[in-house]
């Protein structure tokens, strides 16, 4: 008799991770040694200091509160389909927190022992586990965990050689497998590779791959006349196929092509002829991928005499941005190299615009990069913020320099845009008057801003002191940097209004741990991940880097790595903000290029569980670091 309780319990599990990763037969197994726990309001499920249980659980109604410490403090809520009690499981140890019931809760106990091997063999299992340990404790990128959650690689040197970036590319391969069986006749082979316009057919047999006949093929063996025309593919194949793994770069695919002297790739799930096709790998698309190389783009960029022909290779970048996110590329790396190309792109159009002007420019001049893009962050196609610095001049000449920047910067802007900057809708561009200056009167504004503390002189500080260098004079740069940190030094009290600022953004999560998404207008239901999440972490870093007297690091991510350096009491949770930052940023460019926009704004029902556990896993940063901020600068008096 089927056991109608076992197959509730299975009907729940499949929907949620880890155990969405089983097949029904595990999970129907794995459900029949499940126990069904009901819990009362405020009671207990484990203590603090506790020994290990057997089982550790998923919440099947209600919610749990974790909680450590004398105080009792409430850490996590966990709620429906979120993991308890994993610790035993992944550590071995006792708990380190107290779970008990925030309301009326069900609870299913899983046996640790049974459920042990699917975690061992089962990558996505494991995977889940980890990060849903982490989640629940206090720190979840603490450096016990952050290897295994976020797989970052730091401190990679990436514009060293052409070779090193081909290492990390992906290469894109054909989905669509044209495929025969090997009794198929060498002239429907050739009819099949015509009609589907291919260079090569897959034989297989119960759906494996047995051999692969190619276009040479047909004409080394059937237009030579060595065999028939209605010869078998199995006496014309190329056999037994090689086959590779889904997941190659440039290099691995170049490599292997030359090494058994082959123009196709046969590749599988899991790189052996045992496993089902899932893609056809030519010598042709290994050279379009060599052609979208970053340093291979990059000459491209400057080979353009038109702005113009750089919009379409900024399309190139994109669809570099989408391989290295498919791959998982670290984010240091992806940032680093998006940049320097974006970079480029910005540098020649400044160089085509000074051809447009009837001279040379008068005097030496900056152009500088603000907000998202002077971090370094700026990975999906959105406004411009830029500005313009030139040297001093006398009074009699400042008139007409003004007017020759002006003008230089306004056929900068216009090439910025034709290649697919939008416009700044708040004119914070160099085409603008007021972001068009002399070092002199850069300097003026800049006392106005630090001097004149409201919330508006507030806000364009912000944007303006995380600039950095595209084209130009370093050295007005590097004036500028000293005369605004001499500034804030000697006028202290503006601590006080960044430190304001750095905490009125408003929090990522509401009680009971859910999301806070917009009320109105037309992103309503969605999460807003620049404002309520990286923007408190973007805040918090140049504050925190201006009180040091840090100079020349903008990026939000290097900028709490510094940090680190600095407080070295502190180090592990600016490591984590660092870590956390990239997480965050990785979220948003997926969003910008699943849905070909900003990726600000999140529909919360296209994420998995699993990464809206991975997103949660940063609010805890964001919520430790204010309160470093608020306790360092005395904030709970000025807020």
């Amino acid at each position: 008799m089927k056991n109608t309780i076992s197959q509730r319990v299975a009907d729940f599990l499949k929907n949620y991770p880890p155990f969405s990763f089983l097949n029904l037969r595990e999970i129907n197994t794995l459900s029949e040694e499940v126990s069904i726990i009901y819990k009362e309001k405020d009671s207990i499920v484990f203590e603090e200091n506790e020994a290990a249980h057997d089982s550790f659980y998923v919440i099947h109604k209600g919610a749990v509160a974790l909680k450590k410490g004398s105080k009792n403090e409430i850490i996590n809520i966990s709620d429906e389909g979120d993991l308890i009690g994993l610790r035993p499981l992944i550590t071995r140890e006792n708990y380190k927190m107290e779970a008990r019931a925030h309301e009326e809760s069900i609870l299913y106990a899983i046996p640790s022992d049974l459920f042990k091997p699917y975690a061992l063999k089962n990558k996505d299992v494991a995977n889940f586990l980890i990060e849903s340990f982490a989640s629940n404790t206090e720190n979840p990128y603490s450096e016990s965990h952050r290897g295994k959650l976020y797989g970052e690689v730091v401190n990679e040197e990436i514009l060293g050689s052409s070779q090193k970036l081909l290492d990390f590319q992906p290469v894109k391969y054909s989905k669509k497998i044209i495929t025969c069986t090997p009794s198929t006749p060498a002239n429907s082979i050739a009819e099949m590779m015509t009609k589907k316009n291919v260079g090569a057919i897959l034989v297989v047999e119960n759906e494996l791959p047995i051999g692969i006949v190619t276009d040479k093929d047909l004409r080394n063996k059937i237009v030579t006349g060595a065999f028939p025309i209605t010869a078998q593919a199995a006496s014309i194949m190329n056999s037994p196929v090689i086959t590779y793994p889904k997941k190659m770069t440039i290099t691995q695919a170049q490599m292997a092509m030359i090494k058994s002297n082959i123009s196709y790739l046969c590749l599988t799930k899991d790189g052996t002829p045992n496993t089902k096709a899932v893609g056809i790998l030519s010598k042709h698309d290994v050279m379009v991928a060599i052609g979208n190389n970053p340093a291979v783009l990059i000459k491209a960029i400057k080979r353009c005499k038109k702005s113009k022909e750089i919009k379409p290779i900024r399309q190139n970048i994109m669809r570099l941005l989408q391989g290295y996110i498919d791959q998982n590329i670290p984010m240091t790396l992806t940032t680093k190299i998006i940049t320097e190309l974006n970079d480029v792109c910005i540098q020649q159009v400044i160089k085509l615009s000074l051809k447009k002007m009837r001279t040379p420019p008068p005097v030496a001049f900056s152009w500088l990069a603000l907000g998202s893009q002077g971090r370094s962050e700026q990975l999906l196609h959105t406004d411009q913020d830029n500005a313009l610095v030139y040297e001093d001049v006398p009074e009699e000449k400042a008139s007409e320099t003004k007017k020759y920047f002006l003008e230089l910067a306004t056929h900068v802007n216009k090439g910025l845009f034709e290649i697919g900057y939008d416009y700044c809708p708040a004119e914070m561009m160099a085409s603008n008057p007021n972001w068009c200056l002399s070092l002199s009167e850069w300097k003026k504004k800049v006392m106005h801003w630090i001097t004149n503390t409201g919330k508006n002189e507030v806000l364009l500080s912000f944007i303006f002191f995380d600039y950095s260098l595209t084209y130009g004079d370093s050295k007005i740069v590097n004036e500028l940097s000293d005369y605004i940190f001499e500034t804030i030094k000697a006028n202290p009290v503006f601590y006080l209004h960044l430190v304001s600022g750095a905490l009125q953004s408003p929090s990522p999560t509401g009680f009971f741990r859910q999301f806070l998404v917009e009320q109105d207008g037309a992103n309503k239901d969605t999460f807003n991940i620049k404002n309520r999440a990286l923007m408190p972490l973007a805040d918090a870093a140049r504050l925190l880097i201006l009180y040091h007297s840090v100079k020349s690091i903008s990026n939000t991510a290097e900028r709490f790595e510094k940090l680190a350096e600095l407080e070295p009491n502190n180090r592990e949770l600016y490591l984590s903000c660092a870590y956390s930052y990239k997480a965050l940023l990785k979220f948003r460019t997926k969003q910008g290029l699943l849905h070909n926009d900003s990726g600000q704004y999140i529909a919360l029902d296209s994420l998995t569980k699993l990464e809206k556990i991975k997103l949660k896993n940063t609010f805890k940063t964001i919520k430790d670091l204010q309160e470093l901020i608020t306790v360092r600068f005395n904030a709970s008096n000025i807020l």
